[in-house]
């Protein structure tokens, strides 16, 4: 079985199970086994609750009382046992624990058929007493034999279970046949690497962390050599002959003078240096870096409206269409208002029927000379007249091949992405060899440096009430969530409950309201064009707020468990305020009680200056570290991290290096050959 066969022809997926792994985005076997966990349980012998464990991931054994099983309906639903624990030997212990599942009525039914002991896996608290919330239950013999093994987790969806998924894993690696090992033996012994077959399963199922650190190593060597082997600059395309008339115009004076606010000297010299580039006869190869809110979006517009001037077409494409929509609208607005040279399009997903075919032959026939859009910009179907300009915005949530297909439309093409992601110049230099480096460091005038505070738990309620306060003097606020569902094991805000429960904290004038990734598009627009309008008071929202979104009258940010995410993300999301001139807040709860998450969290509350936060993250950071949730979908690598695994990252920069000397061309072709062979790139690297 290859890679890329149907994860239907893995033993145990049946019709039902392929559709619910489907909503995983597994659809082939290649999915499946890079599926990776977000983390692992270390299951240990169980204990006698005690105020000691309090806060921890703990074991209970023991039998449901009889007769204490019932549901209560009290804001949320739960399903409500006591059990009565006992030792190792089965002897009661005086001590018992409840235990609560939320909008879980059928487990009623579940728990009193449970007449002999189980035992209970969860977070112990102490709520009137011992109390552990959506526990993972197995029976004492499931659970010796799970003792001291690494368990993985898994992320889910409704009617799949992690237990599933672990064997659905094991019985892809025993049906497909993976590609093997390209490095030699001496090459593996240099880096320390283990063989990369090994490296995948040991990353599901590893003996102990220092395994699976091991093989974390091999799998993001791979990432990175597939990266700079794809992106390496080929001697003829260093400096390719723009072969079409470009010319510096006024139209750009203009809209400079125009405009209501006086751009930064950041912001002009990055233009410079674009306008430069672009009336220099040679093709265009720019990266933009600018922190949040810099001001790189109206940098993009002047490069649009000199291509425009020039009579060529110029298009930017977004990961998100809502991002893309907002560009799209920005920059109509600002044709309508100065009267701009451009006829913008928008081409997305959800725009279908005869207006998309319209849309298409606008394009053709060169009526639209600006065209917004997200993925459907590199279709078949989308053929440009005259494509001179090619921008990406937030360009690491691209793959390389969908950059590249982008440029493809056009036979000389200046090339412009664009990224918030705060990356130390060094790192930059090191991971974009070829590309000229422009940054915007300067925030524009009238902006207040966002006020940002570390707090904990404890703290909820005085935060509830400072936003309550903010939305009383007519501002909006966000609270970010990292997950949609109840996890089995971690304790993370779940995003549709926790919007229920504080609907029943805020006063009832303030209108609450959630989002979500797992929202359909229609209904996720519907509810960010409802906060644009100030229709919602408070959004509580996944990270799927993290890019583009700005509402300039939202003055509050509350990250829940902040200490799940990386510093990157953290800033990237800290950035949805602050756009306005009032001033903006940001309050982080730190859910853990480790000194490094502290440590981590005060350079947030310390900072607004994300290439400092990166810098930073970067020297606190231990080579290696278990990306989890933290750095997920990084630059699209899947397990890879440009900070936590610089080492590496450095390593594979050298070992490409020598791979594209001339006297090395065989062995280039065949490494190239062999790690396309992996299905990474098309799983997730370069169709992120």
């Amino acid at each position: 079985m290859r890679l890329t066969d149907p994860v239907s022809e893995i033993k145990g997926v049946g019709e039902k199970t392929a559709t619910l792994l489907s909503k995983l985005n597994i659809v082939k076997a290649a999915d499946l086994i890079y599926d990776l966990p977000r983390g692992f349980m270390d299951i240990k012998e169980p204990v006698i609750p005690c105020k000691e464990l309090v806060g921890s991931l703990v074991s209970v054994r023991g039998s449901i009382v009889r007769g204490s099983v019932h549901i209560i309906k009290k804001g949320r639903t739960m399903t409500f046992a006591k059990v009565e624990c006992t030792d190792e030997n089965g002897i009661k212990s005086g001590n018992s624990v409840s235990i609560v599942y939320f909008n879980a009525p059928y487990m009623k039914k579940t728990l009193e058929k449970m007449d002999d002991e189980r035992v209970f896996f969860g977070i112990l608290s102490d709520s009137r007493g011992f109390m552990i919330a959506q526990p993972s239950c197995f029976t004492p013999q499931e659970y010796r034999e799970m003792l001291r093994v690494l368990q993985p987790v898994y992320s889910l969806t409704k009617g799949i279970s992690n237990n599933q998924i672990k064997k659905l894993i094991k019985n892809a690696f025993e049906a497909v046949s993976l590609p093997d090992e390209y490095l030699d033996r001496s090459e593996l012994d240099k880096y320390g690497i283990p063989d990369i077959k090994e490296a995948l399963y040991m990353l599901h199922f590893p003996t102990d962390m220092e395994e699976h650190k091991r093989a974390r190593k091999r799998v993001a060597f791979h990432e990175f050599l597939s990266f700079f082997i794809q992106t390496h600059p080929d001697e003829d395309k260093v400096e390719r002959t723009f072969d079409k008339n470009m010319i510096e115009v006024a139209d750009t004076e203009r809209l400079l003078e125009a405009l209501p606010y006086r751009l930064t000297g950041a912001q002009l010299k990055v233009w410079d240096e674009i306008r430069g580039d672009m009336c220099s006869g040679i093709c265009m190869n720019r990266m933009v870096q600018g922190d949040v809110g810099s001001g790189k979006t109206i940098v993009a517009v002047l490069a649009l409206l000199l291509n425009a001037a020039n009579g060529h077409q110029g298009c930017m494409m977004a990961p998100t269409e809502v991002l893309a929509t907002q560009h799209y609208e920005n920059i109509c607005n600002l044709v309508k208002k100065y009267k701009l040279c451009i006829n913008p399009i928008l081409l997305i997903g959800s725009v279908t029927g005869r207006t998309r075919t319209l849309a298409y032959e606008d394009i053709k026939e060169g009526a639209a000379n600006v065209i917004i859009g997200t993925q459907a910009l590199i279709t078949d179907k989308t053929e440009y007249k005259d494509l001179t300009l090619v921008i990406t915005d937030e360009q690491h949530r691209f793959g390389v091949r969908q950059r590249e297909s982008l440029a493809e439309k056009g036979k000389s093409v200046h090339v412009l992405v664009m990224s918030a992601t705060p990356i130390p110049r060094s790192l930059a230099m090191t991971m974009y060899a070829g590309v000229k480096l422009s940054v915007i460091d300067e925030l524009p005038q009238g902006r207040l440096p966002i006020k940002s505070g570390v707090v904990t738990k404890a703290s909820r309620p005085a935060s509830y009430r400072f936003i309550a306060g903010e939305v009383q003097k007519g501002r909006q606020a966000y609270i970010i969530c990292p997950m949609i569902d109840d996890s089995e094991v971690m304790d993370l805000e779940n995003v549709v409950e926790y919007t229920e429960r504080i609907r029943d904290i805020f006063p009832p004038s303030v209108r609450i309201d959630c989002l979500h990734g797992r929202m359909k598009l229609d209904k996720k627009r519907q509810i960010m064009e409802q906060y644009a309008a100030h229709n919602i008071d408070v959004l509580v929202s996944t990270t799927v707020i993290e890019v583009g979104i700005d509402v300039p009258n939202a003055t509050v940010i509350m990250i829940e468990n902040a200490d799940r995410f990386g510093l990157a993300a953290l800033h990237q999301i800290r950035g949805r305020v602050g756009r306005g001139t009032e001033q903006s807040y940001c309050i982080f709860i730190n859910s853990s009680k480790s000194p490094e998450a502290k440590a981590r969290l005060d350079i947030l509350a310390e900072s607004n200056d994300g290439f400092y936060i990166a810098e930073q993250d970067l020297k606190l950071r231990g080579p290696g570290q278990m990306s989890g949730i933290r750095q997920s979908g990084e630059f699209g690598f899947k397990v890879a991290s440009i900070y936590d695994d610089l080492s590496v990252l450095n390593s594979v920069r050298e070992y490409t290096d020598t791979l594209f000397l001339p006297q090395n061309k065989n062995r280039l072709n065949d490494i190239s050959k062999s790690v396309s062979e992996f299905a990474f790139d098309a799983v997730d690297f370069r169709s992120i």
